[in-house]
């Protein structure tokens, strides 16, 4: 028997009928804590970004989640890519994000420390440093413990629309 095996009690039901079920063993199966020098470099990569992962399906044993950080060198851009039929969130902590997207990333976007970044499933996109002197500092969570990154051969837009957030929260719009 492992560390990981299930405890078992009883309890009665309403009904008067008296089952038997198994309690996960909650000090291997419960809370996990990654440390910041516990991050997993092998992961899909994306030409000019860095991700690592903390939370995922083989570190913690993740189902439904990815979670890690991505640093974008000074003046440095991915390639354009997508996530498959994953939905993804970028929250920045440090340095300033610029965000394309579109069929030719036409549209684009900035961020900065605080800021979350939502990009839904399928949807190409460029993370591109807006900083030429300060990297660029965020943690990535995505909707599945797999890290699906694919890397698109697509011409980019010269000229892409600034496009500023807006929702019926704040009609005003921000980024």
């Amino acid at each position: 028997m492992s560390h990981r095996d299930e405890h078992t009690h009883e309890h009665s039901h309403a009904d008067g009928s008296v089952h038997s079920h198994a309690t996960p063993d909650w000090k291997h199966d419960g809370v996990r804590v990654v440390g910041a020098n516990q991050l997993d470099g092998n992961t899909a990569q994306t030409p000019g970004m860095n991700r690592k992962a903390a939370i995922n399906f083989a570190r913690v044993g993740a189902e439904k989640l990815w979670a890690g950080t991505v640093t974008i060198h000074a003046d440095a851009k991915t390639g354009a890519h997508h996530h498959g039929h994953l939905e993804s969130v970028i929250y920045i902590i440090k340095g300033r994000a610029r965000m394309r997207w579109g069929e030719h990333l036409e549209f684009t976007a900035e961020a900065g420390p605080g800021d979350f970044i939502y990009v839904p499933p399928y949807v190409p996109h460029q993370e591109i440093n807006a900083s030429a002197t300060e990297a660029l500092e965020c943690v990535l969570c995505r909707s599945d413990g797999e890290a699906v990154a694919i890397n698109l051969d697509i011409e980019p837009a010269e000229n892409p629309s600034t496009v500023l957030w807006v929702d019926p929260t704040h009609p005003q719009g921000g980024v």
